[in-house]
């Protein structure tokens, strides 16, 4: 905003002196220091940011323009308009008046100068207008980007905050898992393995004298130990989670991590029972789709990509479809053939189209009992 009514009030400086140089004016060093004393004070009022000390800067500047025009060159009354719109705007919302008081002193200057006053006037006030509008706007937007990056900063302090709530919850329930389960070994394993040690301890010392009796608690510490090494198979069964947990809980990582670094929107459907899927299923599905994903980011310039798995009867199929430009030829690079290769190893197949975007699909046969 500044610089264009800087600018302005420069213009109609050069004007001034030009005019002056011109018309051979006697008294040119008054000319120039008159040029001076504005524009100084004009400058200097772009120093002070409250409005008080602006507002007596307009107001001496008015008097240097009226100064000047009495008593050194009449053309010097072409700086008022601008300066009384500066003044009056901190008094007057009302553009009409603004303007109005902007032409007044064209009803005491000279008569020759009337003409070009008003046009100055006109001028300097759309010049002022357009600056107040532009400036306003851009504060405007400067306050809403300020806005913006306390919120921002508000939001990261509060995601680190939650962060390391997760990080500590986390670590807490690592603690409470390991305690429950040496609670559990020690409850269970513990006392079955305790309990099966006194018994041989106890058919040792009756080996020789009570034959019977020591065989009679060898085959109870055998009946204990074989409880405790079936409590033990138990409590590692519960402990472990079923593969088809692991399995989509890995794919749905991955897709979550692709959709939180990258700008492409990625959406898991899936459809049927994953509990018939076998492991190395899972580890070739999960690196088809990572090997799937890197491409489309790379080559696809697509905005969303889909990765649909689907477990049918005697098949297994998951696709991975982009909305990207795709290709009018498909070249099989160290990628794409490494799917295949991975695929082929378990009598799968690999199907690439790229009609309607691009799109990878990996058929794997199901074995179902």
């Amino acid at each position: 905003m500044e610089f264009w009514i800087i600018f302005t009030k420069i213009a109609l400086l050069v004007y001034i002196a030009f005019q002056s140089v011109q018309a051979n004016v006697s008294h040119i060093s008054w000319v120039v220091l008159a040029f001076l004393i504005y524009f100084c004070a004009n400058i200097t009022l772009y120093l002070f940011k409250n409005n008080p000390a602006k507002r007596i800067l307009y107001f001496l500047s008015i008097v240097i323009a009226i100064v000047a025009y009495l008593g050194v060159n009449p053309l010097f009354g072409l700086l008022l308009p601008l300066s009384i719109a500066e003044l009056a705007a901190g008094f007057i919302n009302r553009n009409i008046t603004i303007l109005l008081l902007s032409l007044l002193p064209i009803l005491y200057i000279n008569a020759s100068l009337q003409p070009i006053y008003g046009l100055v006037a006109c001028l300097s006030f759309l010049i002022f207008k357009i600056t107040s509008i532009y400036g306003e706007k851009l504060a405007k937007n400067e306050a809403q980007i300020d806005s913006m990056r306390k919120k921002l900063q508000k939001l990261t302090k509060n995601i680190n905050e939650n962060t390391e709530y997760i990080r500590q919850s986390e670590y807490t329930f690592k603690l409470e898992e390991r305690n429950r389960i040496s609670q559990e070994i020690h409850d269970k394993i513990g006392h079955s393995m305790t309990g099966a040690l006194f018994q041989m301890e106890a058919a040792k010392r009756l080996l020789l004298t009570d034959q019977q009796k020591a065989t009679e608690l060898l085959q109870n510490a055998i009946n204990i130990s074989k409880e405790g090494i079936e409590n033990i198979r138990l409590t590692l069964k519960n402990m472990k989670p079923p593969t088809e947990q692991v399995g989509i809980h890995r794919l749905k990582l991955l897709i979550d991590d692709f959709n939180a670094k990258q700008q492409i929107k990625t959406v898991l459907t899936h459809e049927g029972n994953l509990d018939i899927i076998e492991p190395i299923q899972w580890k070739i599905i999960h690196e088809n789709v990572t090997e799937a994903l890197t491409n489309a980011l790379k080559y696809s310039h697509a905005t969303q990509v889909s990765v649909d798995l689907k477990v049918l009867n005697k098949v297994l199929r998951v696709e991975v479809k982009d909305n990207g430009v795709g290709t009018d030829t498909i070249k099989k690079g160290l990628g794409i053939i490494g799917m295949e290769e991975r695929t082929a190893a378990v009598n799968g197949k690999i199907i690439v189209d790229s009609t309607h975007g691009f799109s990878v699909t990996t058929l794997l046969p199901l074995v179902v009992l």
